[in-house]
């Protein structure tokens, strides 16, 4: 228990036999319940978990998903045991021992004195991850983290793509865990549907810790392309939640009528200098038409986006 709060951590684990008893033994006394959520892994994950789990007194559990389900899948499989078992506060820590337990108090301190409904950790905080973290997923993360801002409506929020996080009881109950994306954007889809439901969010320094014998094959800066098109999906689905739907606001209206014209404008670019290269000369206005498109277009998103972080200034 953790300032009057019950803890469980949910551990989604995949094929980490090498490091996941380093992640329950490093784990805090004062967690309530460690849920180490197996899946499908074909190592001895699930054997090592098991001696753990007889030996630990009620504290350590272990869910098996009967498919593979993602990242995304296995966390919420956890998140569901812990909302089912009435704890307080659910964190994630992956099996991978990439998360230092030393920074589990300052993520639940946020959430166990009612300042945030979710706190998330933020690995780019420092100058020094540019050093640790390899370049490939800095730059990757740097790139969704921005996307995502403009997606969810969390534009305090960096390092989106980081998994160290702890989420209240409330949270935990509202949230559609089966709806959940479940493979690597889930972090993304999660911050979007804890706007559309005006959960406060934090960001948290935390350490990025690598090179402890951790593998995986996900490369953020190959993911962009993939989840740039989830994150546009989710920016959608939220204006028409949280603004048409929950509520009314101008804002949408900006925002599609500035992707309109902009839209407008690059095509209608693309006209005057096909036509200029392959028939022949404008008249001089011409051009000046689609750059009118280009600059009132992204004027409407710019001012869109300064209504949708002064409607969402409280929720931080």
């Amino acid at each position: 228990m953790y300032k009057g709060k019950t803890v469980g951590v949910v551990v989604p684990a995949f094929n980490e036999e090498k490091l996941i008893s380093q992640v329950i033994e490093t784990m805090p006394d004062f967690v309530d319940n460690i849920v180490v959520v197996d899946d499908c892994s074909r190592d001895n994950t699930c054997q090592i978990v098991q001696e753990y789990e007889a030996k630990a007194c009620g504290r350590v559990f272990l869910l098996r998903n009967d498919h593979n389900q993602g990242v995304g899948g296995t966390i919420a499989a956890g998140y569901k045991w812990c909302r089912d078992d009435g704890l307080d506060i659910a964190v994630v820590m992956a099996g991978d021992a990439q998360m230092d337990p030393e920074d589990l108090p300052n993520l639940l301190d946020p959430v166990a004195e009612g300042r945030a409904d979710f706190a998330k950790g933020n690995r780019l905080f420092s100058g020094a991850a540019w050093q640790i973290i390899p370049r490939d997923r800095y730059l990757g993360n740097a790139v969704l983290s921005l996307l995502t801002k403009i997606a969810s409506g969390y534009w305090h929020v960096a390092d989106s793509q980081c998994g160290y996080t702890a989420i209240n009881a409330k949270a935990l109950k509202t949230i559609d865990w089966d709806r959940m994306y479940k493979r690597y954007g889930q972090p993304n889809d999660l911050l979007v549907r804890l706007n559309i439901n005006s959960f406060r969010v934090m960001d948290v320094p935390v350490r990025p810790i690598y090179g402890i014998g951790e593998t995986s094959n996900v490369k953020p800066i190959r993911m962009i392309p993939r989840l740039a098109w989830l994150i546009a999906r989710l920016f959608v689905m939220r204006l028409i939640e949280k603004y048409v739907i929950r509520d009314f606001h101008p804002l949408v209206f900006f925002y599609f009528s500035g992707l309109f014209l902009v839209l407008g404008g690059m095509a209608f670019g693309l006209y005057v200098v096909s036509y200029r290269l392959l028939v022949g000369s404008l008249g001089d206005n011409t051009p000046l038409f689609s750059a009118f498109l280009l600059i009132t277009g992204w004027q409407f998103i710019l001012f869109a986006m300064w209504f949708d972080m002064q409607y969402n200034r409280d929720l931080k």
